[in-house]
């Protein structure tokens, strides 16, 4: 799901020959596309934000119970110098509830470590066969203002 959070990251996948970009409806539509594209042999990067995390849940269910690996980009909302009070409450939600349903959950802070802590769940996702969720925190990604 394009968010701001991962705008520069869109285009340099629209950018590169070899990746795919697919715009979706809903997060949940996202899930069924990676697990869709494990079982014929590719692997996938889902993109999201904290808000729509929750949207997400009963679909990764089957794609923990299956043992489909999925990494997913997480950019935080409801953290630092939010504008938007209704972004707090899944802000809070956001990693118990993907630890709850079986994702390994990791949280960066720092801009610095974004491409390793990355690289390192990919690697633990497609190694391991598991559900990963790197959350990259607002202080990263920016605070949004309304305009």
């Amino acid at each position: 799901m394009p968010d701001s959070g991962h705008a520069r990251l869109i285009t340099l996948v629209r950018a590169d020959r070899r990746l795919r970009a697919i715009p979706l409806t809903t997060e949940e539509e996202g899930v069924a596309l990676a697990v869709g594209a494990w079982l014929g042999g590719e692997r996938s990067v889902l993109l999201m934000q904290s808000s729509g995390a929750g949207n997400c849940i009963n679909m990764l269910g089957m794609a923990n119970e299956c043992r489909v690996p999925l990494l997913a980009l997480v950019t935080m909302r409801g953290q630092w110098g939010e504008f938007n009070p209704w972004q707090v409450p899944m802000s809070r939600a956001t990693a118990p509830s993907l630890a709850a349903i079986g994702m390994v959950v990791q949280a960066v802070d720092r801009a610095g470590e974004v491409g390793e802590s990355v690289a390192a769940a990919a690697r633990l996702a497609f190694s391991t066969s598991r559900m990963i969720a790197v959350l990259i925190s607002q202080r990263v990604v920016g605070a949004k203002e309304f305009k």
